[in-house]
């Protein structure tokens, strides 16, 4: 595993510290490291999101939405 050297403001310091002592992690590290899993995961799906919002702006002029036609559909399936 590499090592990383990070900068913090004292009062981050102090924040990360507590979170480790008071928390359910094991040190620092681990604090830091549950972060950036988070951080990774929510980068995912904030690129999902964009993904289908472009895709949907690419496919077209949007098309009347017939409410009964789509029940009768949704009812024939079942």
């Amino acid at each position: 595993m590499a090592t990383m050297n990070i900068s913090l403001p004292d009062p981050m310091r102090d924040w990360v510290e507590s979170q480790s002592k008071h928390g359910s992690y094991a040190n620092n590290s681990d604090y830091v490291r549950d972060l950036i899993r988070k951080d990774q995961l929510q980068s995912k799906k904030l690129n999902a999101m964009q993904d289908a919002i472009t895709k949907g702006l690419e496919s077209g002029e949007p098309k009347a939405f017939d409410k009964s036609a789509f029940k009768k559909r949704m009812k024939d399936s079942l």
